[in-house]
């Protein structure tokens, strides 16, 4: 063979290869949703870039004209190819926003949007993508390899496992013919079903030209990608994994053993909770999703008690069964923290005999799913085959989120995102370091190695995240901030931010904003108690929005928390209060020697209504969760506590802060807060302000300007 021949015979291989893998059912079943569009009047909308856009001219071409029989014409546009919009808009607008004006302006609910991307990285059609959703239509994406931004974006997406663009073209041509003869074959069922019916006669409706391929991995049928929830309506998820029973033990050290170096744990209560994937079910669960768990139990008491406290949850259980006992986890706790753990049957039982049932009741789940979660806790469930290849084929309908175990399975093909934690990604590529953020980028480079392409959103614990999307590009890192000197328990968080993340993807949020929001999710879950805030669990900050961190429960929640914690140390707390709608220097001075009073500062700040209230209809200029965001990023601030009220006497009786701090301007005057504050044993204090600061003289400058 000749060098020549070599280099077509491997190209030939690659194409060959790469069409033996595609999602020919999906193909199948977009041409033959085509030919309803066609039936109802809608209309599809395709765009794309370079090549790309070509191949969107080609199937909007055969769908106005003919493919290979005659049938009615489809309204189909190819937004590239109106060339004066196209010039007009990316000069005014800019060439990201090229598309997507084009779909809001010519795209109605119940129309569909199929964007074509070879990297599935172009910001344009990631802009079209989003557009798409806004005005309510369906978005299908043709891409290369998975997983990439606009196949987690989009409702629907095809994607192409090769490397070469040229293959992924090439394929995209192939997925477009076919469309384009499973059209052509539908309407010609739809018409002989017509005949049929208008001559009251009985007969076999004839068999389509290209009949989907039987699915080898699932006997459930191959169904569509679930879309993504729309605004206001939050998606069901599943979780799948290792379910046990966790006892909080919390009592107090007050010696040491006399015969051995060992604490002394005195009196105290235990707490029972769902523990593993059970407990990042119920954690979903009371941010208000839909959840389905799919783990395996005992037939015993322990599983019996799991069983309840999820009912209590709203979680609907799929139990697989186990052949031996249900797991329990003891922590001895004391002053703060855990002392010691015990783990009883750590052994990783197989799925019992009952469990045929309840796996097709499991596929039927995961082919509903909104969004997946695998809680992987090492002890088998995600290690099942017959779970694995549910999960695989579910990893193509919806956003697959893996949180793994060092002991546990890799994660199945095309899911969007693993969640290690420092620790186990070290573990998983068999790496040593510290916490150090380049060693963490490196751990979450060696597990994308490991297991990508996957995008790879790396838990630092206290310090945030790491969301790495290619080992080759720079890693968008995700801070969070901690109450200074507190003793959180941070057990669950790993669970929260899991299933915050899964449930982001699931309503169409870009990983790089679902990370973001599940950062500033799970430090709120810790702030408000960690797991003894599943009585009245913490709204995570809602996955339709995403962008405006935790919800005013939760901070408030978080805010008495820390009090309560300074001073039953014996600290002192600081609280402050006041609008802060254009924050400056004045009210920089005041929190910084106000923070010096104490062991930790609390600002109580007004809502919008009640600052609307105090300063008229024209305020605030800024909301308040964009005002308490700026204010906690403050060094000198530990907490913010929204207010509604008109005066912030609830939550000073909220916080019963030691000191209360207000502006030099106040100085010599009555303090309206004071005989509340000495009420509760605090004092009220002044502190010196800057001259010739004001938010309302500054507001009055920029209008003068």
């Amino acid at each position: 063979m000749t060098a020549d021949t070599s280099t077509a015979a491997g190209y030939l291989n690659q194409l060959t290869t790469a069409l033996s893998e595609m999602d020919l059912p999906r193909v199948t079943d977009w041409g033959s949703r085509l030919a309803r569009l066609c039936g109802d009047g809608r209309r599809l909308l395709v765009a794309g870039n370079g090549g790309s856009a070509a191949q969107a001219q080609h199937l909007t071409a055969e769908l106005v004209g003919r493919f290979q029989t005659e049938r009615p014409p489809m309204s189909a546009l190819a937004l590239h190819a109106e060339t004066s919009s196209v010039t007009a808009i990316s000069n005014d607008y800019g060439y990201e926003h090229v598309f997507a004006r084009q779909v809001r302006a010519h795209a109605r609910p119940g129309d569909t949007v199929l964007l074509l991307s070879g990297s599935g990285r172009s910001p344009n059609v990631l802009r079209a993508a989003e557009a798409a959703r806004e005005v309510g239509a369906v978005t299908w994406a043709l891409t290369g390899p998975a997983p990439n931004p606009l196949a987690a974006l989009a409702d629907e997406a095809v994607t192409v496992s090769a490397q070469a663009i040229s293959t992924v073209q090439e394929c995209h041509l192939v997925v477009i013919h076919l469309m384009c003869a499973a059209m052509d074959a539908a309407l010609a069922m739809d018409a002989t079903a017509m005949d049929a019916t208008a001559t009251d006669t009985v007969g076999a409706a004839p068999s389509m030209s290209i009949p989907p391929p039987p699915s080898t991995s699932s006997p459930e049928p191959v169904t569509e990608r679930r879309p993504a929830a729309a605004r206001g309506v939050r998606p069901n998820l599943v979780v799948v994994g290792d379910a046990f029973l966790d006892h909080d033990h919390l009592g107090r050290v007050e010696r040491v053993a006399s015969d051995e170096p060992a604490l002394v744990v005195a009196g105290g209560t235990t707490h029972m909770r769902p523990g593993g994937a059970a407990l990042a079910a119920v954690l979903s669960a009371g941010q208000g999703h839909p959840v389905t768990l799919v783990t395996a139990l005992g037939q015993d008491a322990v599983g019996d008690q799991l069983r309840t406290l999820l009912d209590e949850a709203r979680v609907e259980l799929i139990d697989l069964g186990l052949d031996g006992p249900t797991a329990v986890k003891t922590r001895i706790r004391a002053a703060g923290r855990t002392l010691m753990m015990l783990d009883e049957h750590d052994v990783c039982p197989p799925v019992g005999r009952e469990g045929e049932t309840a796996l097709a009741a499991a596929r039927r789940a995961l082919t509903a799913a909104g969004g997946v979660l695998v809680s992987d806790y090492g002890r088998g469930v995600a290690a099942h085959t017959d779970v694995r290849a549910a999960l695989t084929e579910a990893a193509r309908r919806a956003p697959l989120v893996w949180d793994p175990h060092p002991r546990g399975a890799a994660p199945v093909p095309h899911t969007a995102v693993v969640t290690p934690n420092s620790r186990e990604a070290r573990v998983i590529a068999s790496l040593a370091g510290s916490d150090l953020l380049s060693d963490d980028v490196e751990a979450a480079r060696a597990v994308w190695r490991a297991w990508g392409p996957v995008q790879v959103a790396l838990t630092r614990h206290e310090h945030g995240a790491v969301l790495l999307t290619d080992a080759d590009l720079p890693p968008l890192v995700v801070p969070t901030k901690v109450a200074a000197g507190r003793k959180a328990d941070p057990c669950g968080a790993g669970d929260f931010f899991a299933g915050h993340l899964a449930a982001m993807l699931a309503c169409g949020r870009l990983p790089s904003e679902a990370v973001a929001s599940a950062v500033r999710a799970a430090s709120a879950y810790v702030a408000a108690g960690g797991p003894r805030s599943l009585g009245n669990p913490p709204d995570g900050g809602s996955p339709m929005t995403g962008l405006s961190g935790p919800g005013p429960a939760a901070a408030a929640h978080g805010a008495v928390e820390l009090a309560d914690a300074v001073r039953a140390r014996g600290g002192t707390v600081v609280a402050a209060g006041g609008c802060f709608d254009l924050l400056h220097v004045g009210h920089i001075q005041l929190l910084e020697q106000a923070r010096q009073l104490g062991d930790c500062l609390i600002v109580c700040l007004n809502s919008d209504d009640s600052l609307s209230r105090l300063k008229g209809p024209s305020r605030p200029i800024v909301p308040a969760a964009q005002r308490a965001l700026v204010l906690e990023a403050l060094a000198s601030v530990d907490a913010v506590l929204v207010f509604d009220e008109d005066t912030p006497e609830a939550a000073i009786r909220a916080l019963r802060p030691a000191i209360w701090v207000k502006g030099g301007d106040y100085s010599g005057l009555e303090i309206p807060e004071n005989e509340l504050v000495g009420s509760l044993g605090g004092r009220t204090v002044v502190v010196p302000f800057v001259v010739g600061w004001s938010t309302s003289s500054l507001i009055e400058s920029a209008r003068t300007v």
